[in-house]
């Protein structure tokens, strides 16, 4: 079984480092699954291809008790498209292989790992079996954002009459991250062939949760990956599914809280707001040399996987009021699986902006990242005190809505809110004044910056302020 994955971002040969696996040597694994070979047909700045070539024991396949059944089958156990076809034994062998890469992080290249990247996949005789499978692998693969080709493989060349059988080769293209490419395979191709060569244990549910972080609560295919991914066991789906609808709900409101009105309809395509905001606010964070870094109203995690993902960032606290929503968090950042030295670098507490917690003094920098509109006027001088007082972080960096904005989102009535949980939404000039007030009375010098794109009139849609500490004269 054959799959290769080709960049051709720029300084393509830089795939390399993503994956762990050095371009002038071809390298051998010896997996529970078989001997999977790792090497590169095609090594440049313009272009860079990694294959793996997975051979697996048929005698070792014959000898396994995961595929004994019944007298009946015993056959099956000698004759069958195991050591062929790319199934959920070339799923493992990925996830064994490339696992560092799976992961997203990349001590080297951080931003690489973080960022999306034009790839093409090829995988050779992907089984698509059950009813109804026609286009089966664009039903899945398409709404992650691939492109995809299908090319059915005949029963026989020799008798192209016989017709098609239930294989493909399959291509996609697309511009992803390396890790969510690599977890859409890991995942569903054992849903194309809608059988696993392994026993389905008590842990497969959270493996699924963890591959599927961020894409499979939200898919249209969602029941049907889950119920062939734990292999129709009926405990097993309910509970995944259970635990992927309540992240689906937690995802759009999480989605409401960052970009509740659609972007202005004469606008061209652009970096989503959301994504603006959160490089914005790691420009502030390096221009302040902060290596200690608390997000205060993290929510599920997403700046804090961009954190996590450069290692200038030495200790990271996340802090969110919601228990649901760090839960999320560490399962987004996958802390279950983590280290003794990344859980010290790493911490999830629960806490409220508005009380001093002693676990976020001393910092270089706390983050408030779209969380004082989400505050009531009266609460802001507890959140002043909490934050600029008694935790006095070097530096702090503060981004809300900039309300006069909100005319230029076609969606959003006159006078409305960009989210229905928003207490208040500022104009630049207001913005401006309370940040102003606060650095004044707690010794801070306050810059202001514009997230997104900007309109002459209406400025930005988000509005950020860095406060640095100023030292007493």
């Amino acid at each position: 079984m054959l799959v290769t994955l080709t960049s051709t971002a720029p300084v393509a040969s830089q795939l390399s480092h993503l994956l762990r696996k050095h371009p002038d040597r071809a390298q051998s694994f010896p997996l529970s699954v078989g001997l999977a070979h790792v090497f590169y047909p095609e090594v440049g700045d313009e272009r860079c291809t990694v294959a793996m070539l997975l051979e697996v024991d048929p005698i070792d396949l014959a000898r396994s008790k995961n595929l004994r059944g019944n007298a009946t089958e015993t056959l099956s156990r000698y004759v069958n498209d195991r050591p062929y076809a790319s199934s959920s034994m070339v799923a493992v062998a990925l996830g064994q292989v490339f696992r560092s890469a799976m992961t997203g992080r990349s001590e080297t290249f951080p931003e690489l790992a973080a960022s999306a990247l034009p790839l093409e996949i090829t995988v050779a005789a992907v089984p698509a079996r059950g009813p109804a499978t026609a286009g089966l692998a664009t039903r899945l693969f398409a709404p992650l954002g691939w492109e995809v080709t299908e090319t059915p493989l005949p029963l026989d060349p020799v008798h192209p009459e016989w017709g098609a059988s239930v294989y493909v080769d399959l291509v996609l293209r697309g511009t992803v991250r390396l890790s969510d490419a690599l977890r859409h395979l890991y995942v569903l191709l054992p849903v194309l062939d809608d059988s696993k060569h392994y026993w389905v244990s008590d842990d497969e549910v959270g493996k699924l949760q963890r591959a599927g972080e961020g894409w499979l609560a939200g898919h249209p295919e969602r029941d049907l990956i889950t119920r062939r991914y734990l292999a129709h066991q009926k405990s097993m789906v309910d509970t995944a599914l259970d635990r992927l609808a309540s992240e689906a709900r937690l995802d759009a409101l999480d989605d409401l809280s960052t970009d509740a009105a659609a972007p202005p309809a004469e606008a061209s395509p652009t970096t989503p707001l959301a994504t603006s905001r959160a490089d914005a606010v790691l420009r502030a964070l390096r221009d302040v040399d902060a290596r200690t870094v608390a997000d205060v109203g993290c929510g599920e995690g997403a700046l804090l996987v961009r954190l996590d993902a450069d290692p200038v960032f030495t200790r990271i606290v996340g802090s969110d009021v919601s228990a649901r929503a760090l839960e999320k968090a560490a399962r987004r950042l996958r802390l279950a699986d983590a280290s003794d030295r990344r859980r010290e670098r790493i911490s999830l507490v629960q806490s409220s902006v508005t009380y001093q917690d002693d676990r976020l003094a001393g910092l270089d920098a706390i983050v408030l990242m779209e969380v004082v509109e989400h505050l009531d006027i009266e609460r802001l001088p507890a959140l002043e005190s909490s934050v600029f007082g008694a935790a006095s972080p070097a530096a702090v960096v503060v981004t809300t809505p900039n309300s006069e904005y909100n005319r230029l989102y076609d969606t959003l009535p006159a006078g409305a809110f960009r989210h229905e949980d928003h207490r208040f939404e500022w104009t630049r000039a207001e913005f401006e004044s309370w940040a102003q007030n606060v650095a004044d009375r707690h010794g801070y010098a306050v810059e202001h910056r514009t997230v997104g794109d900007v309109d002459p009139a209406a400025g930005s849609p988000t509005q950020l302020a860095l406060c640095r500490k100023v030292a007493p004269r």
